[in-house]
């Protein structure tokens, strides 16, 4: 693209919640890009998952969430664990849209606004 073109950016959206539901994320995944949209998301990884590890992925996944413009949300039944919690709450905390590809979960507005 030229500079001077008045061409928005691609929308880009975060993937939270468990790994648990990998197939999923990966069917989020896959809709999204055909729709364009750039997806951010968590991985799998081969090493173990020592204390150290968790903390230091963890803060990445934040980071991921920084570069987003929404945070979506891959539950089944409304399933939302400890980690996923906070980072709705951070993804509110700093202003981002966050939905959620399970009808079953209701996330509402932000506590407090």
């Amino acid at each position: 693209m030229e500079s001077g073109e008045n061409e928005a950016r691609p929308r880009v959206v975060c993937l939270c919640g468990s790994l648990r539901f990998a197939s999923l994320f990966e069917l989020e995944r896959r809709r999204l890009t055909a729709a364009g949209v750039i997806v951010l998301a968590p991985e799998s990884i081969d090493a173990d998952l020592t204390p150290r590890r968790r903390a230091a992925l963890a803060e990445l996944h934040l980071r991921r969430i920084d570069l987003a413009d929404e945070v979506r949300v891959v539950s089944d039944g409304g399933y939302v664990g400890e980690a996923t919690r906070r980072e709705i709450a951070y993804a509110w905390r700093w202003g981002k849209t966050v939905t959620a590809t399970d009808p079953a979960l209701a996330l509402g507005a932000e506590p407090g606004a």
